[in-house]
Formats: C-alpha cells, sequence, structure tokens
C-alpha cells in the first residue's frame, strides 16, 4: 500500500513572477535577477539544466536539489554587450516535476551608445 501512495507524490514548481521587467538600460550593462523558487511538491525539485537562445544569458542552478517546503533564489544574468532596443528573452528550466519545463522570461529596452 505504501509503495502505491509513493507514485503520487512529486516535486512541484511555483515561482513568485515567472517575468521581470528591467528598466531601460544602457547598452553594456550586466543586468541580474533572482527569481525565488518554492518546491510545493512532497519530492525534493531537481532544476537540472537551462535552456537559452543567446550566452548572453546565463542562470545559476541549485547545487542540491531543494526540499518541499524549500524556496531557492534562481538568479539569472544577461549581458546587453552588442545588444540594442527591445530584449525580450525566455530561459527554460528543466526539471523532475511532471510538466519537465517550466519558462521564466525578462524584458529590457536596452538604450544604445551614440
Amino acid at each position: 500500500m505504501n509503495s502505491a501512495l509513493g507514485f503520487c507524490q512529486e516535486a512541484e514548481f511555483s515561482i513568485d513572477k515567472s517575468v521581470h521587467k528591467f528598466p531601460a538600460t544602457k547598452q553594456g550593462e550586466m543586468l541580474s535577477h533572482e527569481y525565488m523558487i518554492t518546491n510545493t511538491g512532497d519530492e525534493p525539485l531537481i532544476i537540472s539544466d537551462y535552456k537559452v537562445s543567446c550566452t548572453c544569458t546565463k542562470a545559476i542552478l541549485p547545487k542540491d536539489s531543494i526540499p518541499p517546503g524549500e524556496t531557492y533564489a534562481l538568479q539569472v544574468t544577461f549581458d546587453t554587450k552588442e545588444k540594442y532596443y527591445y530584449q525580450d528573452r525566455t530561459i527554460i528550466l528543466v526539471t523532475n516535476t511532471k510538466k519537465k519545463m517550466h519558462k521564466i522570461r525578462f524584458k529590457v529596452k536596452v538604450v544604445p551608445n551614440e
């Protein structure tokens, strides 16, 4: 009977705000934001990888799993060097949840250097 209950338990992903909007920023600045991710499930949450379209965006993944009820501050950085005007970036997090992949985004208007 206990093994049947184990199948219902899983990690669940909850985020305080999945889209962040930075203020207008001058080209060449390094931006950083922390997304607060909470494991609302019954099993440890594992964020094993992330996918981005450009190496200008990086995420610092947790070294260990996130226990049930715990929160992790996922830091994302964006290098605005050689970027300009409206930027809308998506980071896909690879997890051990039922959904497997979760999207977070940020937006920023990069003001080009004159």
